[in-house]
């Protein structure tokens, strides 16, 4: 039996931080359970909104009962049944003035029974009705407590998402211990933002959230003024260390362009007009005496890399050493390969530093780098240990950032040390109306225009009915000595999605191509991936069939035809960004995207977009407006949102409104805010320091 605390538990507003343990009643099991729904802190259950609501105000007699809903009977007790046939259930006889009904309960003790169940006693219970053998019954009820708690139980209980562990009952006990004892906060926001959005107070609007019979929370005020918060902490976050990199005064890198000038006379290629603004942009950020912190956004083949190694043969020309890092082994070791070519020539010493580099070689790299024998390191995050020590540091490049989060990126770009200057890459593009909310504590640069010699790779949808169709496309391809990916949704098959596996159509291309067929997957061991990419980089296999693992980083020139599996089960910037690994080359790049029948709107316009836009910074627009925020930087894959609250399309208003706001504000003394951006887990970020 539940009831609601009115005893304080918090003797200050701090407390809310607090581990969840700080709570009478969650040990280490319960924590356990939690810390799977990302349930830590004290506060983060007040994140945790419950998704519906179920109803369980309708109190009925017994003879107005409805099989399959739940309802709530005051009932008294008349009969325990307690078989010693092990396995059978516990049975408890109760009635009111019109009928009689079983209670029933499965793996429930007998002296738990008798204490919620008192015979001859009035009771309320609470749950889903059914008929079993021509008797009313409610089997495991969800509450039963003395009628004296019937307001506890008569109304509409919040529903919140769980895990295997956690029940409804015992949840509700752990968040209502939270929501009954809220410190009162001081209001952060000035009277007229309340005014204006007709928002009450914090305290009331987490209450409301939490309680509101209304089950559609998502429009409600008392979210949009909890939206508004955490978008106003975000941008707060941003631009407190935004202020703090442009205070950092540096050595400005003066260079002459000597080196770079000579790399771009042995490429067989030009520049784009965009590229050369963008390498001018970075260019007089590293001869500024204002350390650099700088995202550089370009689409699929836009030509991040050249611009980057471009830049960086200036800090390397005057002494500095340069360090980039990529995300994984695979990319890290293409990166080294190209910088070999483009440094070819020059006394550009290049090294490769990743965590499968072997003890002895990784020493003398480490020594090499101490005495800066090394100019140029490229690798994974093993770069930023703390036994690494660089010499003389100038100039950090980090690879594909949004698989980086943004107290991972800072702490990134505090490791060369205030003359360090920072580039940021990404080929995930962010829709203009996002990018202050998402790089409001960096200057950007855009790649939009594409290198000339790449043709537009070309899209086109197939119904799955018709993939033996694609057997003729793929022997044409290879006749041309073209390589072929073909991308799955899965590794295995499932019994609970209905998708391709990568081992099903592995085993079935195989039996059509048997010498030329290999598998790549998540699953796989690096070691065992580097070798299945070698042999189809070397192109002694033709077909490579994959999970999306090869989304981004790798580089295939002779790859030229892509075929998606189930590509309405993929987000249009996953589509994208797959498309783009084909068509690097000098050859046409072609994306076949194949379909179930009967698709829904959305995958049929998904799939319109893709095969008329090539922009991927429209498609980046079009896929937010479709399905969320989170899909467009990457976050939902890895299993996380940027907001938690907040959603860019069903509050876009409040994001204008948070940026304008903070535009007027931001030279104002912000610490009535310190609780707000504490209270959304960003407070770290901005107190890091600064080496």
């Amino acid at each position: 039996m539940y009831y609601i605390l009115t005893m304080t538990i918090f003797k200050n507003k701090d407390d809310l931080f607090k581990n969840i343990s700080f709570l009478k009643g969650v040990g280490p099991k319960l924590s356990k359970y939690l810390k799977n729904k990302r349930i830590e802190k004290i506060n983060d259950l007040l994140w945790h909104f419950p998704y519906s609501s179920t109803d369980r105000s309708d109190m009925v007699a017994l003879n107005r009962l409805e099989v399959g809903k739940i309802q709530t009977i005051k009932v008294k007790v008349l009969k325990y049944n307690f078989p010693r046939v092990r396995n059978l259930p516990n049975k408890v006889i109760c009635s009111d003035e019109f009928s009689k009904i079983d209670i029933v309960f499965f793996n429930s003790r007998e002296g738990y029974i008798r204490s919620v169940l008192p015979i001859n006693k009035f009771v309320l219970i609470s749950g889903k009705i059914s008929f079993y053998r021509n008797k009313y019954q409610i089997t495991n009820p969800s509450y039963i407590t003395s009628i004296d708690k019937i307001d506890y139980v008569k109304k509409n209980i919040p529903k919140y998402s769980l895990t295997e562990g956690l029940n409804e009952k015992s949840y509700r006990k752990i968040i209502e211990k939270v929501l009954n004892n809220l410190p009162n906060l001081e209001e952060w926001h000035d009277k007229d933002i309340l005014e204006k959005f007709g928002f009450c107070s914090w305290n009331e609007s987490i209450l409301k959230v939490h309680n509101s019979n209304n089950s559609d929370v998502e429009n409600n005020k008392y979210l949009r003024r909890l939206a508004l918060d955490e978008i106003l902490s975000n941008l707060i976050v941003l631009s407190k260390n935004r202020k703090k990199f442009k205070k950092i005064i540096k050595e400005s890198k003066i260079f002459n362009n000597s080196l770079s000038n000579k790399i771009l006379n042995n490429l067989n290629f030009k520049l784009t007009k965009n590229q050369q603004e963008v390498i001018n942009e970075i260019n007089n950020d590293l001869k500024s005496e204002k350390k650099m912190f700088r995202i550089l956004q370009g689409d699929v083949g836009s030509g991040k890399t050249i611009v980057s190694f471009l830049t960086a043969a200036n800090t390397l020309e005057i002494g500095y050493q340069t360090a980039l890092m990529a995300p994984t082994a695979i990319l890290a070791k293409q990166h080294y390969n190209l910088a070999k070519k483009i440094f070819d020539g020059t006394k550009i010493k290049i090294k490769l530093l990743t965590g499968k580099t072997e003890t002895r070689l990784r020493k003398k790299i480490l020594e090499e780098l101490k005495i800066g024998e090394i100019d140029l390191l490229i690798g994974t995050h093993a770069l930023f240990q703390k036994k690494i020590n660089f010499k003389n540091l100038g100039y950090i490049i980090i690879d594909e950032q949004h698989k980086f989060g943004v107290k991972q990126r800072m702490s990134l770009a505090n490791k060369g040390g205030k003359n360090c200057d920072v580039l940021l890459m990404s080929a995930t593009p962010i829709p203009r109306t996002m990018m202050l909310t998402i790089y409001g504590d960096m200057d950007v640069s855009r790649l939009i225009e594409k290198p000339k010699n790449r043709l537009p790779i070309l899209t086109y949808s197939k119904p799955e009915k018709k993939i033996d169709e694609l057997i003729k496309i793929i022997k044409k391809n290879l006749s041309q000595n073209n390589q072929v990916f073909w991308v799955c949704p899965l590794i295995k098959d499932s019994q609970f999605l209905d998708y391709s596996s990568v081992n099903k159509r592995f085993n079935w291309l195989k039996k059509q191509f048997p010498n030329e067929t290999n598998i790549l997957h998540g699953e796989l061991k690096q070691d065992e991936k580097n070798l299945v990419l070698e042999k189809f980089l070397n192109k002694k296999t033709k077909i490579l069939v994959s999970t999306t693992v090869i989304e981004v980083g790798i580089d295939f020139p002779d790859a030229n035809l892509i075929i998606i599996e189930n590509a309405n089960k993929f987000g249009l910037a996953q589509l994208h960004q797959l498309r783009g690994r084909v068509g690097r080359g000098q050859k046409q790049g072609k994306c076949i995207l194949l379909f179930r029948d009967n698709l829904s709107k959305n995958s049929i316009q998904r799939i319109k977009i893709l095969k008329k836009s090539s922009d991927g910074f429209f498609i980046a627009e079009e896929d937010m407006k479709m399905r969320g925020f989170g899909d467009i930087i990457g976050y939902q894959q890895s299993g996380s949102k940027f907001f938690r609250i907040a959603d860019p399309i069903d509050h876009s208003d409040l994001f204008i409104y948070a940026e304008n706001y903070l535009k007027k504000i931001e030279n104002e003394n912000l610490d009535r805010f310190d609780f707000l951006v504490k209270l959304h887990d960003r407070a770290e970020i901005i107190y890091s320091k600064y080496d």
